[in-house]
C-alpha cells in the first residue's frame, strides 16, 4: 500500500537527516539534531515521495536523499527565522539561538544549508538547478517579507508574491524532482508541480491564520508573531494596518496586551474568514491539477493531503 510505502520513506528520510548532520564539530551535530528531532509535519519530503510514486516510480529509496534535502532547506530556514523573529520556542522546544546563542545558531543554519549540496550532488544538473531556483526564491520571499513589514506595506499582491516564493517554491521543487526521478513525462511533471505550488500557498495561508487563532500549546510556538512584526495574511487583508480594521468588539472588552488587542480585532473583522476563502481557492486549484494524473493510490493520498493541510490546527 502507498500509505505504508510513504511511512517507510519518511522513516528513511528521518534517518538520512540524522546521519547527514553529523560533524566532528560537536556543537554542529548537537544543534542539527536538536532542530531535526523537534518534529515537524514533513509535508515537503512527503510531496517528493508521493510524486515519485504517482508517476510509477518503483524504487522509493532512490528519492530519499532528494526528500531529505528539501526538508533540510526548510529546517535551515527555521533556524534563521527564529533568530529574526526572536522566537524562544519552536515545535515546543527551545530554539537553537535561545540555547546556543545567535552566532552559533547562524553557523548551524549555514551548516544545514551546505549539507543540502552533499545530498543533491549525485543527482546531476537538472535536479540541482531546480533546487537552487527554489532556494533563491525562498530567500527572495523572506527578503520581500521583511522589507514589506518594515515599510508597513503588506497588501494582498505583495503577500501572494512573498508566499509563492518563500513557501510554494520549495513545495513545487519537491514534487517536480520526485516526479522527474520517477520517470514522469513533461506534462505530468508540470501538473504535479502546479499541484504542489498551490498546496504550498494553501499551507502558508493556513499557517498565517493559525498565527491569529491557533493554540500556542498545540502549535509549539507563540501566537501573534507575524502580527507583532507587521506581516502575514492578516496584514495583507487589512492593507498593512491594524487600527483601521472594522470590529464589533467594544474597546472596554479588548485585552490590555497590544498584540492580544490586535488579534481580537482581527478575529472580529472578518479577515480570518476572507483568508480561509483564499486558502480554499488555492486548495481547489491543487486538486484540479491532479486531474491530469490517472487514478492511483498515490493520487488519492495527494488529494487527502490537501484536506489535511486545510484542516490542520498546528
Amino acid at each position: 500500500m502507498v500509505k505504508d510505502a510513504i511511512q517507510d520513506g519518511l522513516t528513511a528520510v528521518e534517518a538520512q537527516l540524522r546521519t547527514i548532520v553529523t560533524s566532528d564539530i560537536q556543537l554542529l551535530t548537537d544543534a542539527g539534531l536538536h532542530i531535526i528531532t523537534s518534529g515537524g509535519k514533513r509535508v515537503r519530503p512527503q510531496l517528493a515521495l508521493l510524486a515519485y510514486l504517482a508517476v510509477g516510480g518503483r524504487q522509493l529509496m532512490d528519492v530519499i536523499p532528494i526528500a531529505a534535502a528539501v526538508e533540510m532547506v526548510h529546517t535551515a530556514t527555521l533556524v534563521h527565522d527564529d533568530i529574526n523573529d526572536h522566537s524562544l520556542t519552536r515545535r515546543g522546544k527551545i530554539t537553537v539561538h535561545a540555547k546556543w546563542g545567535r552566532t552559533f545558531a547562524l553557523l548551524a543554519g549555514d551548516y544545514l544549508f551546505t549539507k543540502v549540496y552533499e545530498l543533491m550532488a549525485p543527482y546531476g544538473a537538472a535536479y540541482n538547478v531546480i533546487m537552487a531556483d527554489a532556494c533563491i526564491k525562498l530567500v527572495e520571499g523572506e527578503t520581500l517579507q521583511a522589507a514589506a513589514a518594515k515599510a508597513g506595506d503588506m497588501d494582498r499582491e505583495t503577500y501572494k508574491t512573498i508566499i509563492s516564493r518563500k513557501t510554494a517554491s520549495l513545495f513545487e521543487a519537491a514534487a517536480r524532482m520526485g516526479a522527474m526521478l520517477g520517470g514522469g513525462d513533461e506534462k505530468t511533471v508540470a501538473a504535479l508541480g502546479t499541484y504542489a505550488y498551490n498546496l504550498g500557498l494553501t499551507f502558508q495561508i493556513v499557517d498565517d491564520i493559525l498565527d491569529i487563532i491557533g493554540d500556542p500549546e498545540e502549535m509549539g510556538k507563540p501566537a501573534g508573531l507575524d502580527l507583532a512584526q507587521n506581516r502575514g495574511v492578516m496584514m495583507a487583508q487589512n492593507g498593512g494596518g491594524i487600527e483601521s480594521t472594522a470590529t464589533a468588539v467594544a474597546e472596554a472588552e479588548l485585552p490590555d496586551d497590544p498584540i492580544a488587542r490586535m488579534m481580537a480585532r482581527l478575529r472580529e473583522s472578518g479577515a480570518v474568514d476572507i483568508a480561509r476563502l483564499q486558502a480554499r481557492e488555492m486548495a481547489n486549484r491543487a486538486r484540479t491539477a491532479l486531474d491530469e494524473l490517472p487514478d492511483s493510490e498515490a493520487r488519492d493520498e495527494m488529494l487527502e493531503l490537501v484536506d489535511l493541510v486545510m484542516e490542520r490546527n498546528r
